[in-house]
């Protein structure tokens, strides 16, 4: 584990790194050329649970946690809080493990939301995102009285009117907006910059803030501001830029408003994990200090008390804990050309190396001893040739049977997992102290047909 101390009561990251620098969970260790990860050896998780299988390493996840909470503590003066942004990897185990390590959370979907109250996460911790949310969302949102809805649109704002008018509540709520800050990163998850489907532009925000002091006092109370600028980004700068136009925002909007003073400012999330030796993501606890530093410099500059710091980490709080465990069937060889081995998944539990060509890092758990000797291509077996997980990476010899790890897997994968094909999605176990414990069970056929129904005019005999 990382090393860790108590500062003003609270564990921090003392070590040169924190987890999401490092390509393999924290636990993770080889003894007499066996894999173990929270204490549990691979071979056993295959034994126990098989495979396709979702393996989550608690104290990663843990540290990262802590990083977050833990920084801010003790290097922001006013409220801070860091909700884990859901979309990354969720369920209800993974809720009770952020509301014991003292996170918020970051729901985008009445789906997270319910998940979460079936939970009983604290409401108050609890803030929705997203571009699109219908109205059984909203009502559901402010029927629980979550902490706050961030607002995306115009259409939004009538219909979270409509809805608290018929509660008789007047909800609490953030603006998003977007900042047109690029950041180095794929284009797919760049959602900061003008051309983007979140948030109200600029541009709005003046008639957005307008209706809200005017035709919507009675039901909804504008609390602060919200961006996000993108996802598996390595740079400080970008925030630090971030900070600065929001909180500049907040002392137009007091000047413009009768002295109406926002009191949240929340920086979203985005920051980058190492999936290959290429990746360089930031220390999260360094980022943290430097962001809250200028928060506290820029608001001091400026004259305006320093509001509620909020971030949204989703990727560098799972991500490095997971790693997924295949086993290699098929494999075919083409002369002078390519080898493939096959897996017992694919991008239905891995769809981010056909969607925006994420790489990975993977080994043979079984033959950690061996050294490289051919260069295969890591493909699905699903019905599609964009079905590859990793193209051209160094093995040793690739035969049938074999137990592939690919790591840095905890976070957008299970989340964005399906049934194509028809294929039962994999199980999700959290490893920590020598046990593994399911979080989410494998699907069988019958989970797959489910929710299938037949009309009854198709269960006539045909004449």
């Amino acid at each position: 584990m990382t090393p860790t101390a108590t500062v003003e009561g609270y564990p921090v990251n003392t070590s040169a790194n924190t987890p999401n620098m490092s390509l393999y969970p924290a636990t993770y260790q080889v003894i007499d050329n066996e894999p173990w990860v929270g204490g549990v050896k691979v071979s056993d998780l295959v034994k126990t649970h098989g495979t396709p299988l979702y393996v989550m390493d608690e104290s990663t996840i843990r540290e990262m946690a802590r990083a977050y909470v833990g920084t801010l503590k003790n290097n922001y003066p006013a409220e801070s809080i860091p909700l884990y942004a859901c979309k990354a990897n969720f369920c209800m185990g993974l809720a009770k493990l952020a509301e014991q390590e003292d996170l918020g959370l970051d729901v985008v979907s009445g789906g997270e939301l319910y998940t979460a109250l079936q939970a009983k996460f604290p409401v108050n911790r609890i803030f929705f995102n997203g571009n699109n949310k219908t109205i059984e969302e909203l009502e559901l949102a402010v029927h629980h009285q979550i902490g706050r809805i961030s607002v995306d649109n115009f259409h939004e704002l009538s219909l979270i009117h409509k809805v608290a008018g018929n509660k008789n509540r007047r909800v609490d709520v953030l603006l998003r907006i977007t900042p047109g800050i690029e950041c180095h990163t794929h284009d797919y998850i760049k959602t900061g910059q003008i051309d983007t489907k979140f948030g109200f532009d600029l541009s709005q925000l003046s008639k957005a803030v307008d209706m809200i002091q005017s035709d919507y006092k009675e039901t909804i109370n504008l609390v602060g501001l919200h961006a996000h600028i993108g996802s598996q980004i390595f740079e400080v700068r970008p925030y630090e830029d971030l900070v600065e136009i929001l909180i500049n925002i907040f002392f137009n909007i007091r000047q413009a408003y009768d002295g109406l003073t926002l009191t949240d400012l929340n920086i979203g999330g985005g920051m980058g994990i190492r999936y290959t030796s290429e990746d360089d993501p930031p220390n999260v606890t360094h980022a943290i200090e430097r962001v809250t530093t200028k928060v506290k410099n820029y608001c001091e500059q400026i004259d305006y008390p320093l509001p509620r710091l909020i971030m949204e980490p989703g990727r560098s709080l799972t991500a490095t804990s997971g790693m997924t465990l295949y086993t290699i069937g098929s494999i075919k060889e083409i002369p002078n050309i390519r080898k493939y081995a096959a897996v017992d998944g694919g991008m239905g539990d891995n769809i981010r190396p056909a969607l925006y060509q994420a790489r990975y890092t993977a080994l043979l758990a079984n033959k950690l001893a061996l050294p490289a000797e051919e260069t295969v291509t890591i493909v699905g077996r699903y019905c599609e040739s964009g079905d590859v997980l990793i193209t051209g990476i160094s093995l040793p010899r690739v035969e049938t049977g074999d137990t592939l790890m690919v790591f840095g897997t905890g976070a957008y994968n299970y989340s964005m997992a399906s049934h194509y094909n028809r294929f039962p999605r994999p199980a999700v176990v959290l490893v920590g102290e020598g046990k593994s414990h399911v979080l989410v069970r494998r699907e069988s056929y019958d989970t797959v047909l489910q929710q299938d129904v037949i009309p009854p005019h198709l269960l006539e005999s045909p004449l």
